[in-house]
């Protein structure tokens, strides 16, 4: 296995992650130095993540309609839950962890073709990706830079981010997901004792390079609008005399 696309993917995707939960906490943090008022916060912060939302729980949704498990009503309603605030809902008859976990992965999947979509038709990211993945970092910047100069590019952006800060699991998404690792682990290593491993390597290090890829690409877009979001923080604290205490 190539241990370069795998310390690549998992730097791109903790860096992703810490990125995501940064987003939502000052976003949360500039909804509430606009209005004031927690309460009428909680929608402000909601509005601008509304399509990755409306993405994420319409694939639960669709998931669970197809193996068959029956769905109540779809809210997108942003709820208060204590110190976490709920933006999205949908209620899903319980079923067995293989199918939990698959409707739970369903807005990963559902988030990342649209993200494909988004930078290969609106932002034109296709060339960008291919040469990250060859590592040519040299033609990946050019074409970067092309990007910006798309029709509706900050439009597409814009989507791209809504979507990429709602399509990872939720707590209650990953109920059954260590049930299903154990299925995984147990399938690659039938896969190992049966001598296909070389084969199995070379697929696993083409998939990592290309999922660390995505998560870079995913971070790039991401970076204007984290940018955006802490000038308006940094700018609403010094013309209101307070600022936010994160915990």
């Amino acid at each position: 296995m190539d241990f370069g696309a795998l310390v690549w993917f998992a730097a791109a995707l903790g860096a992703l992650l810490w990125v995501e939960r940064q987003i939502h906490r000052h976003l949360q943090g500039v909804a509430l130095l606009t209005l004031g008022e927690p309460e009428a916060a909680v929608w402000l912060y909601a509005l601008p993540l509304l399509p990755g939302v409306a993405l994420h729980e319409l694939s639960h949704a669709l998931m669970a309609w197809i193996l068959g498990a029956r769905v109540g009503r779809v809210s997108i309603v942003p709820v208060r839950q204590g110190d976490r605030i709920q933006l999205g809902f949908v209620p899903v008859e319980r079923t067995g962890p293989v199918k939990t976990a698959l409707i739970g992965l369903a807005p990963l999947v559902a988030g990342c073709l649209a993200l494909l979509l988004i930078g290969h038709w609106g932002l034109g990211l296709g060339p960008v990706g291919a040469a990250l993945a060859r590592s040519d970092w040299a033609a990946a910047w050019a074409g970067l830079k092309g990007a910006f100069h798309a029709r509706d590019a900050w439009v597409w952006a814009y989507l791209a981010f809504a979507v990429s800060n709602t399509m990872l699991p939720s707590r209650s998404d990953m109920r059954a997901w260590p049930v299903l690792a154990l299925f995984f682990a147990l399938v690659v290593g039938l896969v190992l004792l049966l001598e296909m491993g070389p084969a199995l390597a070379t697929s696993l290090s083409g998939a990592l390079r290309w999922l660390g890829v995505a998560c870079t690409l995913t971070l790039l877009v991401d970076l204007p609008f984290v940018a955006l979001i802490l000038a308006l923080e940094w700018g609403l604290s010094r013309l209101k005399g307070v600022r936010v205490e994160y915990r």
